[in-house]
């Protein structure tokens, strides 16, 4: 039954005027709050004043105790007597305090106010425990009631007697009377004045709402022409006298907040395209009138808002259908492709149907997820983010290079991320052209060392094929173990020869789109196997610190060949400047050392050369750059090797000590 009565109620009080809903709501929170403040006013104003009249009677106590101390002593009952009259009848305490009572150690009555024989109940009714410094109890004396306040009388650490003052209970409740009657008058004069003015605004408010609701129901059925009557709208302009509404790219300090200097000059004013606006406005009048103004200017807005969107969609579809470069929008959570144009289907292969609902990250496999995973912690902040040199597959699985810009958007009201790659491979090319030639000026470099270490196993199978022929032409034979011993050399320097061979083919190939893992000591060592005997003839020993339980590093085997010729060829140079200016020094030392810290790889290549002097450490890594002759050198070699290291995606640094040495000291993400 009592959901049916709510229902019935609430459906009662919907249907009443809205005159009505702001009458009896505003009366009903006002009924509720009142009732809420006089419980407050029970809880605080009344337990305060009964607590305040008792700390009065705790103070009178105290006085009395204070001053009878000597009378006890003295056993002065005259005094005493007339000590607890004095304090019992002073100014207003003779309707407060109903009676005041002095016992002994003994709890036997010396003095007291009472005119009739003292009752022996009232003795023993709150009887002070020796350890309080007060009693408070309610007791009852005859056909009255008093709070009985006890409080010692002490003479140094003695206590000699005991205060007890009686509070009248009645007179008490007479001033919580008189307080509870003043305050509920007080908020009833309130709410009668409340209710009053709440009937006459609620009237006020509502006379005009009708208007307003009928330009709701207009702009609800898509009428945006509707206007407000002739006292609110003096005078109206047609929509084609509006430079903003003729003209999408114009624009309007309502729309817009345009800030520049007004005409006057002054910075920082708003600039107005029109000096009087024949739309916006904001008449003089109450909150209702102020509402009409604002509901004509919001259609005013809505119909510029709606013109602007429509040339603005028009415009960005067409940036993104004829876009030179290919576009996608992607899903925020799925990854999957939700749009894209045709220059997409033009470069990657695929038809739209095709793209439409595929995965991004089969067209991007390498890190994709990761750089996706970085936009999704962006939540709304919307900014551009590049991942240059990206590695993208067109339809067959054909690898290509981009450099690709993404940034979190809305799509069809979603959350989504708009892709826009650029083919970078023509350039990516041309930079591995530029590597190569590099790497063909080193080979040309490393000429000598290496027809010395061909000329070496050359030379022994020379020498066994040479002993073979003479043997044969002497008609000799040739003992069983002489024979295997030739032939097992001769094969030996075979397979030493081709190993030379093979690491050379492995420095001069061309690198391969995609990376692979690679154990950075490997590239080291074939380094090492072209240059150690060159650098030994020029007498610079080649020191190897590896780590052999180093992880892997995504790269390319023949460009960290590259990177570290170019590093031991800088070094081998800086120790044959230095024995240029200092003939008697001893014999230059490369070391290079690699160790894992903190999950990557790091490789150190150090000289005692002659150093590098602060006023180029800055440039030494620009192309072009060189501290040799121009004819001996380009400034290529470290200017290539960092853009190597930057992109497997490590760090290089630096450190020198003029005349002391060089060490670089490069790092890569561990797989």
């Amino acid at each position: 039954m009592k959901p049916r009565v709510i229902q019935k109620a609430a459906k009662r009080f919907r249907d009443i005027s809205l005159k009505n809903k702001i009458f009896f709501s505003t009366i009903a929170v006002i009924l509720g709050i009142s009732a809420i403040i006089a419980l407050l006013a029970r809880w605080i104003l009344v337990d305060n004043l009964i607590h305040e009249l008792e700390l009065r009677g705790i103070a009178i106590a105290r006085t009395i105790a204070e001053r009878s101390s000597g009378y006890i002593l003295d056993k002065n009952t005259p005094e005493l007597l007339s000590l607890i009259f004095e304090e019992a009848k002073l100014k207003e305490r003779q309707h407060l305090v109903s009676y005041i009572f002095v016992t002994d150690r003994d709890e036997q009555v010396l003095s007291h106010t009472l005119t009739r024989p003292f009752p022996e109940s009232l003795r023993l009714a709150n009887l002070l425990p020796p350890d309080e410094v007060k009693s408070v109890r309610l007791c009852r004396i005859g056909d009255q009631s008093a709070y009985d306040i006890a409080t010692p009388i002490t003479q140094g650490i003695y206590r000699i007697g005991t205060v007890h003052v009686g509070l009248n209970k009645n007179h008490i409740d007479q001033l919580v009377g008189k307080l509870r009657t003043t305050f509920l008058g007080f908020l009833s004069l309130v709410v009668v004045i409340i209710f009053v003015l709440t009937h006459y605004l609620a009237k006020y408010i509502t006379l005009p709402i009708f208007k307003l609701t009928q330009i709701a129901e207009e702009l609800s059925k898509g009428n945006f022409d509707v206007k407000l009557d002739a006292e609110q709208v003096q005078k109206g302009g047609q929509p084609l006298e509006c430079p903003a509404f003729a003209n999408p790219d114009a624009p309007c300090r309502h729309l817009d907040g345009a800030v520049g200097a007004d005409p006057s000059g002054e910075a920082g004013a708003m600039s107005p395209v029109c000096r009087n606006c024949q739309f916006y406005r904001r008449q003089k009048g109450d909150e209702v009138a102020q509402l009409a103004d604002a509901f004509y200017n919001m259609i005013w807005g809505i119909r510029l808002y709606r013109r602007r969107l429509r040339e603005s969609e028009k415009k960005y579809r067409s940036l993104f259908v004829s876009g030179p470069d290919p576009i996608f929008v992607v899903g925020h959570q799925s990854f999957e492709i939700i749009d894209a144009n045709p220059r997409a289907v033009e470069v990657y292969g695929y038809s739209r149907e095709e793209l439409i609902g595929r995965p991004f990250m089969e067209l991007a496999p390498e890190h994709t997820q990761a750089y996706f995973e970085s936009l999704q912690g962006q939540g709304d902040t919307h900014r551009l983010v590049t991942y240059p040199k990206t590695l993208h597959y067109k339809k067959g699985r054909k690898p290509f290079y981009v450099n690709l810009h993404a940034s979190t958007t809305t799509y069809k009201g979603q959350p989504a991320i708009v892709l826009a790659s650029t083919d970078i491979t023509e350039m990516v090319e041309k930079d591995a052209q530029l590597i190569q030639a590099n790497k063909m000026k080193s080979l040309g470099e490393m000429s000598a060392g290496i027809a010395h270490e061909l000329n070496q196993p050359l030379n022994a199978i020379k020498m066994g094929s040479d002993f073979l022929a003479m043997m044969v032409e002497q008609e000799r034979a040739i003992p069983p173990p002489d024979l295997h011993q030739v032939v097992r050399e001769m094969s030996t320097q075979v397979d030493r020869a081709a190993e030379i061979i093979n690491t050379l083919r492995s420095f001069g190939r061309k690198a391969e789109l995609v990376m692979e893992r690679v154990d950075i000591n490997k590239p080291i060592q074939a380094v090492f196997a072209l240059v150690g005997r060159q650098f030994e003839l020029d007498n610079i020993h080649l020191a190897l610190d590896l780590d052999p339980g180093l992880r892997p590093i995504m790269a390319h085997d023949n460009r960290l060949q590259q990177v570290f010729f170019n590093l031991v060829a800088n070094a081998r140079d800086a120790i044959t400047e230095k024995k240029q200016r200092l003939p008697d020094r001893p014999a230059g030392t490369i070391r290079i050392r690699t160790s894992q810290e903190d999950g990557r790889v790091v490789a150190a290549v150090a000289d005692d050369g002659i150093g590098i002097s602060d006023a180029v450490r800055d440039k030494i890594f620009e192309p072009f750059f060189s501290t040799k002759e121009s004819s001996i050198d380009m400034g290529l070699g470290l200017a290539i090797t960092y853009g190597i290291v930057k992109d497997y995606g490590g760090e290089i640094q630096l450190t020198s000590r003029e005349g002391e040495g060089t060490t670089f000291t490069l790092s890569f993400a561990a797989i």
